[in-house]
């Protein structure tokens, strides 16, 4: 059975920092790419960056990009997003999902004072 489990959410202050962690399981998991999107309140779904198998290649949303860090370490099956900066646009419920579009429950993140 494939799980994707998220973990590190929170709430944080604006210019603040999270690292999000998505632990797979039951998958080769260095051969997925592997993507984080995220849901805000009354919002659809937003991508909001991608890493390939062997992590070599990253890709962000504009809204993100120079912020965000997507990595991964395929030796603990486990794929990170590292979030600085953070904005209150970025509050969202954060989602991992592999490319065949299994996906974990999520994690919350909300940025306020």
């Amino acid at each position: 059975e494939v799980q994707l489990v998220e973990s590190g959410g929170g709430l944080v202050q604006p210019g603040g920092s999270l690292r999000l962690s998505c632990a797979a399981s039951g998958l080769a998991f260095s051969y997925y790419y592997i993507k984080w999107v995220r849901q805000a309140p009354g919002k659809g779904v937003e991508w909001v960056a991608e890493i390939n198998g062997d992590g070599t290649m990253t890709y962000y949303a504009d809204s993100v990009k120079g912020r965000f860090t997507i990595s991964r370490d395929n030796a603990k099956n486990t794929v990170y997003l590292q979030m600085n900066s953070l904005k209150s646009e970025d509050t969202a419920l954060y989602y991992c999902r592999t490319e065949t579009g299994y996906q974990g429950q999520g994690t919350q993140v909300t940025v306020s004072s």
